[in-house]
């Protein structure tokens, strides 16, 4: 048995329409990062041609030998002037000459061997009328030129930081900090904005308690004439998913005032002072654009509870962002019309200060939807879907409990896709259950297993499935498959009829059980048990802990809480005030529950063993059992029971064998 898996929760960014004043395309650009890099550009390049322009570098001369080419050269009259240092020799022919694979070229350079006869040389060069300088004809730059092309980009560049830092925010170093302490919140024009409260479906108790921003937002001097304060921070709060940004944008929209959007983590950088000075930027755009909102996503990032440990020191960077948004949101004047929005799936990890009244004084719970809202969701996801006639929301709302906005979503969008590559033209209701398949199944693997590997996974799958036809309480067996998917070789889907939001004991055990009937079919058939249990057996320890360390289901134990509400694994002596014979005492109590369940599985399949051969033969022979055939192949009568809970999965898994 394995969880369902939660999607991460994903909100498409509305694109920005983009502003064009009828001149077609522009000659400078509009974007600063552009617009430095082209004077960066343009100013190496000016520096670049200065120096080869009025200060030339060094010429290559041509290397060429004494005897017999420098000394026909000379002969011929095309030496014009000669430098020499020792037996090295530098001059200048008066036309260019080419030697060998050389480029022609008017410098060269020789040496004048030992032997040689300095007399006779001497009158040769005379003769001939070649200038003998005492300095280097060849020579490189001065000091000053190569100054320039050495260090000029480096100070050019040094001279563009100080002018943009300056700038930004001040002189010198603190500068430098203004560059960087720029806000990065994305703003939004109200017309801008085109989400509504149209576009949010499933959610209405928080669409009604954000009304009243709404209206203030519109209309700010008809609650300033009564005196009446409006809530300066209000905080969403759900699951992933469950479309808190996509409410924040809604209510931007539905007010027509701009929108500054931002995730908290975009405050913080290396450099302490960034994120407070960040958060001044941010607030001070805002009051100026008043009214307007400030949207901050994933609040939890930087307004952890001083008091856990995590963040060491006063200095400290996330630290300092966090007081600079508590001393922005205290010193807001009454007559600026200014919304803080923060998104955060975490509430309960949130600093005091944060939720005190004048801060984040409202909260917003945005939960998971009921059967109606996934229909609702559904609905506006697929208004752009052509869709078949046998398409049912309601039914699909009915078999999707547990999902959020995003997983809806993306099930519609899946959907689409699965009809795009059959090239069909419409999307039809098969297209949304193989989706489903999809993402709650997993895709299926061309594993290939053997007839035993095969048989044994069929009689696995099918006492899940016989076991949750038969118990009371349990939820009714929606599709059973021995195909592989994603990590698992067979997978049991079951899904209550009806949403509830309270679960009770006998639904838990009803959980544990289905998941031991995998393994008890496994032993009473093979007389062997192998690895495949393992997320059955985990799944079922952790709901065992749960009822006897959370929830109060033993009465050895009783209704104290011994586990912390977000893990179910084991506590170091003390903790939580759970002694060592406590915690001996839940560990009991979870063996019992668990030994007592496999007893009651154990004779359950044992007693109805030819319902589970017939089960199994069927899925051998179809590999997938939708509802009525798994019930029929079974010989148990349907019937629609009064259960609640979320989607389960008993699965086989290839589990590895010292698992």
């Amino acid at each position: 048995m394995a969880d369902t898996p939660k999607p991460n929760e994903r909100q498409a960014r509305t694109p920005l329409p983009r502003k064009d004043d009828g001149e077609g395309m522009r000659r400078w650009p509009q974007t600063p990062r552009m617009r430095i890099l082209l004077l960066i550009t343009g100013l190496l390049a000016a520096n670049y041609l200065f120096v080869a322009l009025f200060a030339p570098g060094q010429v290559e001369p041509v290397r060429i030998p004494y005897s017999p080419v420098f000394l026909e050269q000379v002969r011929e009259g095309n030496v014009e002037r000669i430098s020499s240092e020792g037996d090295s020799v530098d001059g200048r022919f008066k036309e260019e000459f080419e030697y060998e694979d050389a480029e022609p070229t008017k410098a060269f350079a020789t040496e004048i061997p030992a032997f040689a006869n300095d007399e006779e040389l001497s009158a040769l060069l005379e003769e001939e009328g070649v200038v003998i300088d005492a300095e280097p004809i060849n020579e490189s730059r001065g000091f000053f030129a190569s100054l320039i092309l050495g260090f000029g980009p480096v100070l050019l560049l040094i001279g563009l930081f100080v002018y943009f830092a300056r700038r930004a925010g001040g002189g010198g170093a603190m500068g430098a900090v203004g560059a960087f302490g720029r806000s990065k919140a994305r703003r939004v024009e109200g017309g801008e904005q085109k989400i509504t409260f149209a576009d949010v479906a499933g959610i209405d108790e928080a669409k009604s308690e954000l009304s009243e921003i709404v209206d203030f937002l519109k209309s700010p001097e008809r609650y300033q004439k009564l005196g009446g304060r409006i809530p300066r921070g209000v905080l969403l709060s759900g699951r992933p998913g469950t479309g808190k940004t996509l409410l924040a944008r809604a209510v931007a929209g539905e007010a027509g005032v701009p929108f500054f959007s931002i995730s908290a983590s975009e405050f913080v950088e290396a450099i302490v002072g960034i994120g407070a000075s960040r958060v001044r930027d941010l607030f001070k755009q805002a009051k100026e654009a008043s009214p307007a909102i400030i949207f901050i996503d994933e609040l939890d990032a930087i307004g952890r509870s001083r008091n856990s440990g995590a963040n060491l020191g006063g200095n400290d960077e996330r630290e300092q962002t966090l007081n600079q948004i508590l001393t922005e949101m205290d010193g807001f004047e009454s007559n600026v019309a200014v919304i803080v929005l923060g998104a955060t799936n975490r509430p309960e990890i949130l600093d005091a200060a944060l939720l005190r009244p004048g801060r984040f004084d409202r909260r917003v719970a945005v939960p998971s939807p009921d059967k109606d809202g996934r229909a609702s969701i559904l609905a506006v996801h697929t208004r752009s879907l052509p869709l078949a006639d046998d398409v049912s929301l309601s039914r699909l709302a009915a078999t999707t409990p547990g999902m959020v906005g995003a997983d809806l979503a993306n099930l519609a969008n899946e959907a689409a896709l699965g009809a795009a590559r059959r090239r069909a033209e419409k999307v039809e209701m098969a297209d949304f259950t193989n989706a489903l398949e999809k993402i709650v199944l997993g895709a299926p693997r061309g594993t290939v297993l053997s007839d035993e590997d095969r048989r044994r996974v069929a009689y696995h799958e099918a006492g899940h499935a016989l076991v949750g036809m038969l118990t009371p309480g349990a939820d009714p067996i929606r599709k059973v498959s021995i195909i592989p998917r994603g990590q698992a070789l067979g997978v049991t889907f079951s899904a209550p009829d009806d949403d509830r939001a309270n679960y009770e004991e006998a639904w838990l055990l009803a959980k544990i059980k289905v998941a031991l009937g995998g393994r008890v079919a496994e032993e009473i058939v093979f007389g062997t048990i192998t690895t495949g249990a393992e997320s059955d057996i985990q799944h079922l320890t952790e709901i065992a802990r749960g009822m006897v360390g959370r929830w109060g289901m033993s009465r050895a134990v009783g209704p104290i809480a011994v586990l912390p509400a977000d893990q179910n694994g084991p506590l170091l002596p003390g903790s939580q005030g759970a002694s060592e014979t406590t915690q001996k005492l839940v560990d009991d109590e979870v063996r019992r529950i668990v030994e007592e369940s496999y007893a009651e599985v154990h004779r359950l399949l044992s007693e109805h063993r030819a319902q589970l051969d017939s089960l199994t033969e069927a899925l051998l022979r179809e590999e997938t059992l939708d509802e009525d055939p798994a019930y029929a192949a079974a010989q148990v009568p349907r019937e629609v029971a009064d259960t609640a809970g979320e989607p389960t999965l008993a699965a086989l898994d290839g589990a590895p064998t010292d698992a």
